[in-house]
């Protein structure tokens, strides 16, 4: 009986010690199938131009740059060259999206005026501005007659846009004041030289304005002001949606993993953001803990229905948008890409209480 109960035993064990080996050839075989998947090489490197607002970039813009330098581009077959414009509204800028020579800033009151194009992904919703102003500047009525910065594009440029609003709190309008075109590198200059009297700033430059020129402040933080305004969203023309789609897609979803790497791993990010910005590394700490903080970049989409279709009303109010022109948010964003990507991405999630 003993004997009987011994060779149960044995067998018993030896299909145990089968069971075991079988089980972890499946998990070897299965992981080895998802590392060679994993380090497969490209069919191709799939080329394709991504605009920057600004020349040389803030902070705020350097999603791209991290995307690139960390392979994160690269990772999916993505050959990313970054092109460097003069505000989102310029001509270039709008020119090189139109012909589907780019991916890159756009905004709802291009496509109004007949940009044949759509946003795939926000990459920060949020204004990260401060509008800043020389000493003798108290309140928004003394920019009466003063110089204001019209730097990204001229008239209907970002910060012409942005001076038009601080005007309005104090009633007056653009043409009470001198607004200045000039290269965007030259905000930050034409303040400290007093070449201007107000112009909209990124942190990181009101953190070198002040430290340079104490007497330079900050008039009115722009999130506060318009805190529904829409900042900043890639997109493509309609052209290259149809020609390029799954392409355009995936620097979506490249460009959501480097935002969430942002919000990860400072230490990483900083010395890119450094060398994107061509900033003092302090100046660029200081920017990155702002906009982190205040959530400015996205984490998942960056749509906003709310935050877009108050933009397009407060295009409508200054009349940079007709009304019978007043574009729809689907006409605006094309969220099933945007939702394609982010499912890409691992789905929605929140970072450090930011989302979207």
């Amino acid at each position: 009986m003993t004997g009987e109960n011994d060779r149960k035993r044995v067998i018993l064990a030896l299909r145990a010690v089968l069971i075991m080996i079988a089980a972890m050839t499946g998990i070897i075989a299965e992981v080895g199938t998802a590392e060679a998947q994993a380090k497969a090489p490209c069919k191709e490197m799939r080329k394709i131009k991504i605009g920057v607002s600004v020349a040389p970039p803030n902070v705020v813009h350097t999603p791209v740059y991290v995307a690139r330098d960390l392979g994160i581009f690269k990772s999916r077959c993505i050959d990313a060259e970054i092109v460097e414009f003069e505000g989102g509204s310029s001509a270039a800028n709008l020119a090189a999206v139109t012909q589907g020579q780019a991916v890159a800033s756009i905004n709802a009151t291009a496509i109004s005026q007949g940009l044949k194009a759509k946003q795939f992904w926000g990459m920060a919703p949020r204004l990260p501005h401060a509008y800043m102003v020389s000493e003798e500047i108290k309140t928004a009525a003394d920019l009466k007659g003063k110089r204001l910065s019209a730097t990204g594009g001229g008239v209907g440029g970002f910060n012409w846009v942005m001076g038009r609003e601080v005007l309005k709190t104090a009633g007056l309008k653009v043409d009470d004041v001198q607004f200045i075109s000039q290269a965007t590198a030259g905000r930050l200059p034409g303040l400290l030289a007093g070449q201007l009297n107000g112009v909209a700033l990124h942190p990181e430059d009101v953190h070198l304005a002040q430290k340079e020129k104490p007497g330079l402040h900050v008039l009115v933080d722009l999130s506060k002001l318009m805190p529904k305004y829409f900042f900043n969203a890639y997109g493509a023309a309609d052209s290259m949606l149809a020609k390029d789609r799954a392409m355009v897609r995936d620097v979506a979803t490249s460009l959501i993993e480097a935002n969430r790497v942002i919000y990860n791993q400072k230490e990483k990010v900083i010395p890119i953001m450094v060398e994107a910005t061509k900033k003092p590394q302090e100046a660029v700490g200081f920017s990155y803990d702002y906009l982190v903080k205040n959530c400015v970049w996205s984490v998942n989409t960056g749509f906003s229905r709310e935050r877009t279709e108050w933009s397009i009303d407060n295009g409508i109010e200054n009349g940079d948008i007709q009304t019978d022109k007043k574009p729809s948010y689907e006409q605006v964003v094309d969220i099933k890409l945007g939702e394609e990507a982010l499912k890409a991405a691992g789905g929605p999630t929140k970072i450090r209480g930011c989302s979207d």
